[in-house]
Parts: C-alpha cells; structure tokens; sequence
C-alpha cells in the first residue's frame, strides 16, 4: 500500500487548509486510513481515522470541531478539512493506513502503512 500525501503549505492563524491523502496498491488490505501529525520535538499524535468502508470518524481532541475527515471511493483518496488553524496545529502530517478497526489505530500497532509527510505551518 502506497500513501500519498499533499495539501500542506503555510497559513496564517484562523486560516484553513485541506489536506489529500491517495492510497494505491493493496488497497483491499486497508481496513481504516487516517492521519497522524508530528511537531518539531514532539512525538507523532493522532488526528483523526476512518474505517474504509465507511463509518463514523474518530478525531482528537485538540481537533474535534475544527478539523473534518472526508473520502472518495471512487478515488481512493480521504481529506483532511482543517479550519480554524491554530500556530499548535504546525506539524508534519502524516497519512496512514491500517489493518484493523479505526478506533484502533491511534494504538500501538495500529498502523501498518505510512505516508510521506506534508508541512503544516500556522503563523501567528
């Protein structure tokens, strides 16, 4: 499984972003994609998840009501809608893939596939 990231750029706080994520390959192995963020010196944390089939959306908490999880089976391709950004919310995103429950992923083990990161940079 192959996940490609993009979207990232630089905003100003209050601003907003969307992130893309497109998965290819064995896409048939994924059972929940979602998106995880690092912050210079920080560990990796998790955003938000979805079952691939569909289904309720697990978010964090530093993110619920401002950030909105989205995807396109026809193009195997999930969003990220960031609204409301915040000079916290600056990180690399990652996408990633796992196969099991979506409630799971932001547990250890619960990915199994990685994307390359895309720059999120709010400024204040």
């Amino acid at each position: 499984v192959q996940l490609q990231a993009s979207g990232g750029g630089l905003v100003q706080a209050g601003g907003s972003l969307r992130l893309s994520c497109a998965a290819s390959g064995r896409t048939f192995s994924i059972a929940a994609i979602g998106w995880f963020r690092q912050a210079p010196g920080k560990e990796r944390e998790f955003v938000a998840a979805i079952n691939w089939g569909g289904g309720s959306i697990n978010y964090a908490d530093s993110v619920k009501g401002r950030f909105t999880m989205s995807r396109d089976n026809a193009k195997n391709t999930v969003y990220l809608q960031m609204n409301s950004l915040k000079p916290e919310d600056t990180a690399a995103y990652y996408c990633a893939a796992g196969r099991y429950d979506s409630t799971r992923m932001p547990l250890q083990g619960g990915v199994n596939y990685w994307g390359k990161g895309t720059q999120v940079t709010v400024s204040s």
